[in-house]
This record gives structure tokens, sequence and C-alpha cells, in this order.
């Protein structure tokens, strides 16, 4: 049974996601950022280091899990939601579902991300890496704030043009 949603809840906290994915950016980092949230309350925003924290792994979504983990312990994160500016890939999938998490939200597509960006991918939606996931997590999109997330992937892939 799907829980209720609070629509100006869930726009504030992707919102927070795609300032953190900003945030990212102006820091030299690929630009994602994530949102955890649970019953109403933001619990912790973070964003990519790939870059700056010479992490290939510190995806926005892992990032998060690991610094709730640190602070909190991992029971923080059992059912609560991810907020995602970018629809997160395979490793940020298992590693939520590990995490606890019930529920992740994205806004640009793996389709826009590798239209925006280019380059490698390993195009395996969210969605169907935790098809069979037991207990069972809810997938979605965020169609109203995905333009604003390919946005902030068009100025970073602008930045990128720029240096070569």
């Amino acid at each position: 049974m799907a829980l209720p949603r609070d629509s100006s809840f869930d726009e504030e906290c992707m919102r927070l996601a795609i300032r953190a994915s900003e945030q990212a950016l102006e820091a030299g980092n690929m630009p994602f950022g994530a949102t955890l949230a649970r019953g109403g309350a933001v619990l912790h925003v973070a964003q990519n280091h790939q870059l700056t924290g010479a992490d290939l792994m510190a995806h926005a979504e892992v990032e998060l899990v690991r610094e709730v983990s640190a602070r909190h312990g991992a029971d923080a994160l059992k059912g609560t939601t991810v907020y995602a500016s970018g629809e997160p890939c395979a490793m940020c999938s298992g590693t939520m579902f590990w995490a606890g998490v019930t529920r992740v939200v994205f806004a640009a597509t793996q389709d826009d991300i590798i239209a925006a960006l280019g380059g490698a991918a390993l195009p395996i939606r969210t969605a169907a890496v935790l098809a069979e996931a037991e207990p069972a997590v809810l997938v979605e999109g965020d169609e109203q704030q995905r333009p604003a997330a390919v946005a902030v992937l068009q100025r970073f892939a602008q930045h990128a043009k720029g240096r070569t």
C-alpha cells in the first residue's frame, strides 16, 4: 500500500537535492545531489564528491548513506525516502536498498544524464535494479523537477566543453 504523499514536501526535498547538485558542480564535482527524508522531515542532504574526494564511489546517494550512518547509525536510514537529482545508478540503487531506504524519487532520468554528459554509461534503470527487491522499494520519477535537474547537467557539460 502506498503512503499518502505530500507533494509540497516532495518538491522541497527535490529542490534541496537539485541545489546540492549545483553545489557539487560549483565545487568541481559531477553534478548530483540527494536528500534523505522520513515522516515529513529532512534528515540530510549530500552531494557528489567523486572528483574532489578522489573516490569514484562518492556518488551523492552513497555519500548520503555513508554520512548518515556515520553520524546516526545504520538504523537511521531504515524506512526513509531518497530524493536524487539524477536517476541512481546500479551501485547507488544497491546501496540504498541495503541501507533500508523504502522509496526513491529522482528528477533527471538516465537518458537525460547520458544525453547531457555522454561518456561511459551503465544504463540499468533504478526500477529494474530494485524490481525484485524484498522488501520492496518504491521508485518514482519527478517530471515536474526534471527540467531543473537537467539544466544542472547541461551546465556541467558546458563547463566541461570549455575546458577542452
